[in-house]
């Protein structure tokens, strides 16, 4: 009988949609659990810092020799949030590579590099931008979906938290890989990894009410990275973030959610 129903419920939920029968309209990830599996590889602690020094060691931990991505995070410590998972999505793209699932020309891999690059150049500049840049990035290449709906996302999402409303200039933000939902003392708690002050690499549990806004963008199509090699060398809006203040509403449009 509870089989019976449960067919039931599905085939409605089907027909009127799920939400209306409480069950989540959730594409599952291509490679999400791919994702989390480079997470788990990642050192843990190391310390988090934004300096020069930081980012001298975050270009040592990855370069392209012979044909071959290699990306040593160890490297990179201290270490901070974009830097943390801009490492993750290189080691998910050369593992792809290695599975030979995915085939990256020679010029594209060599855009993937970290070359000191301001915000909004190329790719690595595009991810370290302030605002949307991961999910700008997303957009622009049509490497997978944004969204910010907490409903649909998914451990191994990409995500930008933004701890206040403001977006650009004057922003405070954080860029993650999130890992899911938990209650805590009766609150819901947002489960998410990156590098965090002030301990470095690391899983990091926050009260969801102290995040404003925040963009999931879910890695779908990694071979459109290839669209590189024709993007603009500099992504005017990204760029603009250091010195102009931007809106949320304005971010969401810029990477077509």
């Amino acid at each position: 009988m509870k089989n019976h129903l449960a067919k039931i419920i599905l085939a409605l939920a089907l027909f009127f949609g799920a939400r209306e029968f409480g069950l989540a309209q959730i594409a599952p990830g291509r490679f999400n659990d791919l994702i989390v599996e480079q997470i788990q590889k990642m050192p843990v602690g190391g310390r988090y810092s934004a300096s020069r020094i930081a980012t001298i060691r975050l270009q040592a931990a990855a370069h392209f020799e012979s044909g071959k991505f290699f990306v040593l995070p160890d490297a990179a410590s201290p270490s901070y949030c974009s830097g943390a998972t801009y490492l993750v999505f290189m080691k998910t793209i050369e593992t792809l590579r290695a599975q030979g699932s995915l085939n990256l020309d020679h010029a594209t891999l060599e855009r993937l590099m970290i070359r000191g690059q301001r915000d909004g150049e190329g790719i690595w500049g595009r991810w370290n931008a302030n605002g949307p840049g991961t999910a700008r990035l997303f957009h622009e290449m049509d490497l997978g979906r944004n969204f910010d709906d907490f409903a649909e996302a998914q451990a191994g999402d990409f995500m930008k938290i933004f701890w206040s409303p403001e977006v650009g200039r004057a922003e405070h933000g954080h860029s993650v890989v999130y890992l899911g939902m938990e209650r805590k003392a009766g609150l819901d708690y947002v489960r998410f990894w990156s590098s965090n002050i002030p301990a470095g690499y690391g899983e990091k549990s926050v009260p969801r009410a102290k995040i404003i806004h925040a963009i999931f963008s879910r890695l779908d199509a990694p071979e459109n990275l290839a669209r590189a090699v024709n993007a603009p060398a500099v992504d005017k809006y990204l760029a603009s973030l250091l010195s102009v203040r931007s809106s949320y509403a304005e971010a969401k449009a810029k990477c077509g959610m």
